[in-house]
């Protein structure tokens, strides 16, 4: 007889926030959009209550601004925050990844080149969404090996706001050859242990994502006012 399985049980609450979630991080919510609890209730057939419990955690999250009495809507920061975003994660995972080289390990390697080769099969199938997710954990892995797991922490609630903004990036961006080329080139670094010239791609490769979202962004938004 085969052995008990674990399932990982969620409560209502919970499956409703990794929906909204979802659905924020891929832009079927739109940033500025109103959320009425009445509405998204109906959507999914239940009562308000576990409505409002799913939109405190995205609240928490800082994905949606929402107070019970007043409503709310989906967070839209403003470009200098979306630049602040973008240069936060330069700081902290450049500090990551400086200390996390001289103590990665084959296992380390290996976690990332398999990360790798499914992110370049989603460039193909043209999944932005599975791009994302992808993304993020192979950034994670390459400073795994730093053990800072309050860092990593910080940063995890960094990439959530980040990531809306580099799915956005992703669905427009037609050439994806240099994401892939220094995605590959930073594990390269790595492995030859230069630690110096594989930070600097990594604040540069950053820092090229926020400089292009950043003008997208303002051009998306100069045309929706107009």
């Amino acid at each position: 007889m085969a052995g008990k399985r674990a399932v990982v049980k969620q409560s209502l609450p919970e499956v409703i926030a990794n929906d909204l979630r979802e659905r924020i991080l891929s832009g079927d919510m739109a940033e500025g959009e109103i959320i009425r609890q009445e509405a998204l209730a109906e959507e999914y057939d239940v009562s308000r209550m576990p409505i409002r419990e799913a939109l405190k955690r995205l609240n928490a999250e800082g994905l949606v601004q929402w107070t019970n009495n007043r409503g709310g809507s989906v967070t839209k920061h403003s470009l200098g925050q979306i630049g602040e975003i973008f240069d936060l994660r330069i700081l902290i995972e450049v500090d990551l990844f400086r200390r996390a080289i001289p103590a990665m390990t084959t296992t380390d390697y290996s976690r990332c080149e398999t990360l790798l080769e499914q992110m370049e099969a989603s460039y193909i199938e043209d999944d932005v969404g599975k791009w994302g997710t992808l993304n993020h954990a192979y950034h994670s892995a390459l400073y795994g090996a730093a053990g800072r797991e309050l860092t990593k922490e910080l940063l995890d609630r960094i990439n959530l706001q980040s990531d809306r903004y580099v799915r956005m990036h992703l669905s427009v961006m037609k050439q994806r050859e240099p994401a892939k080329e220094e995605h590959r080139k930073l594990l390269d670094l790595a492995q030859k242990g230069n630690v110096e010239e594989a930070c600097a791609l990594l604040a540069h490769h950053i820092g090229r994502t926020k400089d292009q979202l950043l003008e997208m962004v303002m051009a998306k938004r100069a045309l929706e006012e107009s």
